[in-house]
Order: C-alpha cells, then structure tokens, then sequence
C-alpha cells in the first residue's frame, strides 16, 4: 500500500516506521499524532512526531524518509500526497519530567508501530495545554478518553505519575465538563 492524499494519519505513521525499520532506526511516535490516531481525528495533527530510541544519523533518516517519498526541508519531512509532515524532535520520550514512558505496539498489516499508550497521549495532551495553551487538546481530551476510559477511571498509580502541572490541568477538565476533581 501506497501513501496517497487519502492516507490516515495511522497508515503514514505506519509506513514512516516501517521505512525507519528497514534502515534499522527505532522510533516512537508521540504527540497529536497519537491524539489522532486515538480519537481516529476528532483530534488534528497534521504532523508526526517520532522520537528516535536509539543512534541514528541525518543521513539515515533522510534514505529512509526518502524510500517512502518524503523529502526533508530544513527539520520537517513532506510528501507530495500526504496530508501529514513528519518531525524528529529530540528525545528522550518523556511528558514533563517522566521519562518511564513505555510505548505500546500496534501491528497493522504487519509492521509495527511503536506509539505512546492512550494514557501516555492524554498526558501529553494535558501537558500540551500547560505548556502551550492547547485549547483544541483540552477539549479534545474527552474524545481521546472516550476511546479507552474516563478521566475518572484513569488509576491513581498512574495520575501519581504525573506531574502537578498536569494534574491541575485535569481538575481545569473536570470543571470545565461539570465533574468533581480528578486528585
């Protein structure tokens, strides 16, 4: 399968890995990316953003990009039909200061995609309104969580893990939709 104008955002994802794959590059993909793809785009991205787990040099990613019809312009990677430009910010993957970020696998026609769990993502969102005033991530945030759990069914082991800004962000969520505070 080609990409072409029509292409998710999960199916470039997933050929973007598949090409970094081949060229023996890992990557996670994190921010709106994974938003999107969770809210299957009530959520709009229009990049990718992986960060590389591992070595990997310009020229690497630019033979990889390239294989699939990306082509580089200063740090950004664009396709003549995608919908979607590809970025590598620097790593680590971390949201905040926590750097424990295990990304999940999703298979589809079987590559692999390595992306941040639905939990990791609604982290980032609310990181992203902290951080940036993400209006759209805040209420989008809803339909992210609607695609797996709650805001209130989220574990306490796991809200402990994130930072107090974001948390203060969630109550903001909360108040904003009516309920009592998350923490």
């Amino acid at each position: 399968m080609k990409i072409t104008g029509r292409s998710s955002a999960r199916e470039v994802a997933t050929h973007v890995a598949a090409a970094l794959e081949d060229k023996g590059l890992r990557a996670v993909l994190s921010g709106g990316g994974c938003a999107s793809i969770y809210t299957e785009g009530l959520y709009q991205s229009v990049d990718l953003d992986f960060i590389l787990q591992g070595p990997g040099t310009q020229r690497e990613l630019d033979e990889a990009m390239t294989s699939i019809g990306f082509a580089r312009k200063g740090t950004q990677y664009f396709h003549p039909l995608a919908r979607y430009y590809v970025e590598f910010p620097p790593g680590p993957l971390g949201i905040g200061s926590d750097y424990r970020i295990e990304p999940v696998e999703v298979v589809s026609r079987g590559r692999r995609l390595r992306m941040l769990s639905s939990t990791d993502s609604c982290r980032d969102r609310l990181a992203g309104f902290y951080h940036w005033n993400d209006r759209q991530g805040l209420e989008k945030l809803e339909q992210l969580i609607g695609a797996g759990r709650s805001v209130t069914d989220v574990p306490m082991t796991e809200c402990q893990r994130c930072p107090k800004p974001l948390v203060i962000a969630a109550n903001q969520l909360m108040s904003l939709s009516g309920a009592d505070e998350m923490l």
